[in-house]
This record gives C-alpha cells, structure tokens and sequence, in this order.
C-alpha cells in the first residue's frame, strides 16, 4: 500500500467529517490527490464516491450533479477492490441515498460489515439510512452504538445515535446522548439542531429553540431556521414563525429544504401544504430526510391522510420490509 496517498486519504476521511461545504471540498482534494500517488487505490474512490452523496445529503448540492459522480465513484472502488468493506458501503449509501433502494442498499451494508465489522460508518449509515426508515430501532440503535465504540470521537455518529432514539421514541435518552454529544463539539450546529428535534418532543419548546439559535449563530444555515419556526409554530407564536419561515426560504434560495418548510407548515396546522412540501421534498431526493416518513415523530399529526398515506407508501414501498 502507498502510504503516501494512505495519509491523504485519511485526511480526506477527517476534513469529510466535519459534514461542511468547505470540509467536503478538500475532502475531494485530498481523495483526488490520492489517487494522483496511487490510480488503483479503492478507499480513495470509495471516498469520493461518499463525498458526492454527503453533499447532496447535506443540502450542498442538487441530485442531478452529485448522483451520477457518486455511483460511479462508488462502481470504481469496486471494480478495483470488491473485497472491502469501505466499498460496499459507498455503493450501499449511493442506493439508499439515490434511490430509496433500501432492500438493496440493507445487502451491500451487510456485506460491507461482514467484510470490515470494525468499520464505523457502515455501522451508522446502515443503522441510520436503512433500519431507523423501516422503523427497525432496537437494530438501528445498536449498529449506532457500535459505531461510537468504534468511533467514539465522531461527532456526526453520536449526533445520529442521538437521532435513532429520537426515531424509537426514546426521548429522555435522546436528550442524554445529545447533551453529551454537544459537549463532545460545541461547535457541530447538526447536534445542536437535534437536540433541539428530542426537547420540542419533550414539549421544552423555549429550550429547543435556544439550540436552534446555537446551530444558526455556528452555521448561518437556513435549516435550524426553518426548525426555529416550527418550534415557534407550536408554541402558538404564529407572527414569529412566519417571519422565520420567509426569512430560512429567502436565504436558503435556491435549494430551500422542502422537509423544513413541511414541518414549519404542519406547525401552522396547514396539513396540505406540508404534504405539498413533503412532495417536493420527494422529487428533490431530500432522502435523509423523506426517507423517515413513515417514522418521524413530527409527522405524527399527517398519519391517517390518505394523501399523506399515498406518498408514504411510495418513499418507503411496503416491499422494502421484505428482506432481499
């Protein structure tokens, strides 16, 4: 192995960690200049091919630039090295990520981890992409657990062992997670963001939305706005909300998070705009997200809609609960 491009892989692996517009940018720099030292070195491609998905997946790029680069990517790591875990588990992301492919997306990450069970991140995509969406929790938080054993310093991976409990319901063990994990890094504005998800669930509103704030004073993102005024909708400051709402639509343009503006609607108690939202959210490929329809607690008040019961079924297909 060229140990060269290793150590430029692996701080390509930091810099992607740090889920930011800058981080994944010289990510790809750092994979690219792996493979300039080494043209066959699989983890680099499988690298990149994660990357091009977390872009996407984080609201930093659109479906039609990121998924084509991806799967081919995630094909050429393969192509090199079928034998590791690192790529079955960017193929595996790709196809939950691009296609809501879960029964398949379930093989490669099984496969990925029979392969490498000490890699971290087949544990968390897996537990997070495909059992928490098919509303297996007890299995989903335990691939979560064992990638912080893995892991422990991964702020993103505690942030979403925190996500799976607030997915199961657990909320008190949500919040215990997510306190933790804030503490872990201050500065992640995704753990502030759902840590706020776990205290509105909790019914502390004003708390929820003192996280928010952390999360937009660090990121200056239109997300933990949008979150902001469903948290201010619910509270019944209707004035509030709006102004948020305008304001997350005004500065997330032109990739407004459709979820975000759904839940700021259903916090309005306008049912069929969310639904008009979560659409959108749909054809967009907002599948981090759309792809818990079927298991958000926010959703709550839309189950029973035969609109909303329509779409649900046509993210999350019945069939998907079948095992390949």
């Amino acid at each position: 192995e060229n140990t060269e491009a290793h150590e430029l892989y692996l701080k390509g692996r930091y810099f992607a960690a740090k889920r930011t517009g800058d981080g994944f940018k010289k990510a790809l720099d750092y994979f690219n200049q792996a493979i300039g030292k080494d043209p066959n070195y699989a983890l680099a491609y499988a690298g990149i091919a994660d990357c091009y998905v977390l872009l996407h997946n984080w609201g930093l790029a659109s479906p039609a630039e990121i998924f084509q680069k991806a799967k081919a990517a995630a094909n050429k790591a393969l192509q090199i090295d079928n034998s590791l875990g690192e790529t079955h588990a960017s193929l595996a992301n790709v196809l939950s990520s691009e296609e809501l492919n879960l029964r398949d997306a379930r093989r490669e990450f099984e496969h990925a981890i029979e392969l490498n069970p000490n890699y971290a991140t087949a544990h968390h995509w897996f537990g997070i992409t495909v059992l928490s969406p098919l509303g297996e929790h007890d299995h989903a938080i335990a691939e979560l657990k064992r990638a912080v054993e893995l892991d422990p310093f991964s702020a993103v991976i505690n942030t979403e062992l925190g996500l799976s409990y607030i997915l199961a319901r657990r909320y008190s063990e949500a919040i215990a997670q997510l306190r933790k994990t804030v503490e872990l890094d201050p500065a992640f504005p995704y753990a502030h963001s759902m840590l706020g998800e776990a205290l509105v669930l909790s019914g502390q509103l004003d708390q929820a939305i003192g996280e928010y704030e952390r999360s937009y004073n660090i990121s200056h993102e239109h997300h933990p706005l949008l979150r902001a005024a469903h948290a201010y909708a619910l509270k019944g400051d209707r004035k509030k909300a709006l102004q948020l709402f305008n304001q997350a639509k005004e500065l997330g343009k032109p990739m407004v998070w459709a979820f975000g503006c759904a839940l700021v609607c259903l916090g309005l108690g306008d049912k069929e705009e969310a639904i008009n939202w979560l659409e959108r959210s749909y054809r967009e490929k907002d599948t981090v997200k759309i792809s818990l329809i079927k298991v958000h607690p926010f959703l709550d008040p839309l189950r029973g809609d035969p609109r909303f019961e329509k779409l649900a079924d046509k993210v999350i297909e019945p069939r998907q609960n079948t095992r390949p």
